[in-house]
């Protein structure tokens, strides 16, 4: 895909004025940069994240070449869906995002069901995250003491890593930034070290031709063009939530190029690491079955054990651990910046208390308590069944992606009346939309099929049952909730012209 431009367009002077015209007076502290506002996207993507905790699922579904090829494939056509987001968050950069860009460009209907997509979709996110970090912690203590977590065990972790994302997002925009910068390092380096170690230490590599051709059916399915597509939800799963930059957009400085930015080069950057990374990974698997059912429950800790020994698995652990804490944190921002939007336009039972600022940070505590506590609910049914919880942390995925592509296909349905803002695809714009749009329609059909054969109870995808619940749930507050729902509508204002840059 050519590179973007940001050109010229027109569009007010400075970041308030611009917030004014769009309908909504700036409350939030604009503390956060460009580089700031790319970490986040960054930190809740998170290579360490996703492609750790997925990769027991690449292994069955398809196998090295599914999980190699998948990944720079993925990548290619996810570029384009962020390509088409940024495009319309640079006209519309609110911290609603999606929900804000569905109500000017297709009304609110589209607006209210996408932004409840959105939100149980992002705290689907930090329970998707916040456990798989829990997950990686007790694989930790398992290596250092010999500690079994069970259910309880493992819900305990989650809630303490919660608690600890609550109290660093109620502190301010400042420190998110900071620790958003950070983890873009963590993340970078911690790749390096991987990598490095693995290309090092062990005494035997599997070949090119083995990473790249060697093919792994464990589904019970027998069409390898079925179980190759179940194998791209490694990387599907892991592109998600790069609308964190969207959602930062009213505490990040010249907001309309910045989010936008921040959104395309994350997923860039993403793209390249997470290659390297599993490269790295999949040339030093050893014992394939040994590694797939590891006692630690983690495939990458037996491959570090394997290749590192207990002290070096242990400490690339830490480090993976890390990363996992600065992707949870980076998500429940996002998530308590969309609680405060939608409130603020009316959209939740009792918007009035989770669209309090502090008064001291200009933070949303209401929003990050409420992210956090529906992230532990949503968690409660590990306690019983894995089934059960995979279920309802699949809406992070059902609802993201679709919700991802609406506000684009809304603005290829408005044509020449779409604004543009001043980092815009040109009249490349149109192509790659729909590009992304048709993407995300495959890809949403692929998420909800069955990835396990035979089909039973335990085996069965809810993904498709999360989603509907979803849109169900949505459908029956609107009776109530369109009452007091309103989003502004966007003042029809002199603006003054913006100068664009080359990205």
């Amino acid at each position: 895909m050519p590179p973007a431009h940001a050109a010229p367009s027109a569009l007010p002077s400075g970041d308030e004025e611009h917030l004014r015209l769009l309908g909504y007076e700036s409350k939030l502290h604009r503390r956060m940069g460009g580089f700031g506002n790319f970490a986040s996207s960054f930190s809740v993507i998170s290579i360490l994240s996703g492609c750790m905790t997925m990769f027991a699922f690449g292994m069955n579904a398809g196998g090295p070449a599914v999980m190699f090829w998948g990944w720079i494939g993925v990548g290619a056509m996810v570029l384009f869906v962020g390509a088409a987001l940024a495009e319309v968050t640079s006209a519309y950069p609110t911290s609603g995002a999606l929900f804000y860009m569905d109500h000017q460009l297709g009304g609110p209907r589209w607006s209210f069901a996408v932004g409840w997509l959105n939100l149980l979709g992002l705290i689907g996110g930090i329970c998707g995250i916040d456990y798989g970090a829990a997950s990686f912690v007790g694989a930790f203590l398992n290596m250092q003491f010999g500690y079994a977590p069970t259910p309880l065990g493992l819900l305990g972790i989650f809630a303490v890593i919660l608690l600890l994302h609550a109290a660093l997002n109620v502190r301010g925009v400042r420190l998110l930034s900071v620790l958003n910068s950070i983890s873009v390092w963590w993340h970078l380096g911690g790749v390096v070290l991987i990598v490095a170690a693995l290309a090092f230490a062990p005494v035997h590599h599997q070949d090119a031709s083995w990473v790249t051709t060697h093919f792994v059916n464990n589904t019970g399915w027998s069409n390898p063009l079925y179980v190759s597509a179940l194998g791209l939800l490694l990387a599907q799963y892991t592109f998600s939530g790069y609308d964190a930059s969207a959602h930062m957009s009213e505490e990040t400085t010249r907001a309309s190029v910045a989010a936008p930015r921040g959104i395309v080069r994350s997923i860039l950057v993403s793209w390249i690491a997470g290659a390297v990374l599993l490269a790295g990974l999949l040339f030093s698997i050893g014992d394939y079955d040994a590694v797939l059912n590891s006692s630690t429950g983690v495939p990458p800790a037996q491959i570090f054990l394997d290749a590192l020994g207990l002290t070096g698995a242990k400490a690339l652990l830490l480090v993976v651990i890390g990363a996992q804490l600065f992707c949870g944190n980076a998500e429940t921002a996002a998530s308590a910046r969309m609680v405060y939007a939608f409130s603020r336009d009316g959209a939740l039972p009792a918007s009035g208390l989770w669209s309090r600022l502090s008064e001291r940070t200009g933070t949303p505590v209401a929003g990050v308590w409420l992210s956090v506590v529906a992230a532990f609910v949503l968690a409660l049914p590990s306690l019983y069944s894995t089934v059960a919880y995979g279920a309802v942390t699949a809406v992070n995925v059902v609802g993201m992606t679709p919700a991802y592509a609406v506000p684009v296909y809304l603005r290829l349905r408005r044509g020449g009346r779409f604004r543009p803002g001043p980092w815009n695809l040109g009249r490349r714009g149109p192509l790659v939309g729909w590009i992304a749009v048709v993407w995300v329609a495959l890809v949403s059909v692929v998420v909800c099929l069955p990835q396990s054969y035979p089909v039973t109870v335990d085996t069965f995808n809810y993904a498709p049952v999360a989603l509907l619940a979803v849109l169900l749930l949505a459908a029956v507050w609107w009776r109530w909730g369109r009452r007091t729902y309103a989003p502004p509508v966007q003042q029809s204002a002199e603006l003054v012209e913006l100068a664009g840059e080359v990205v």
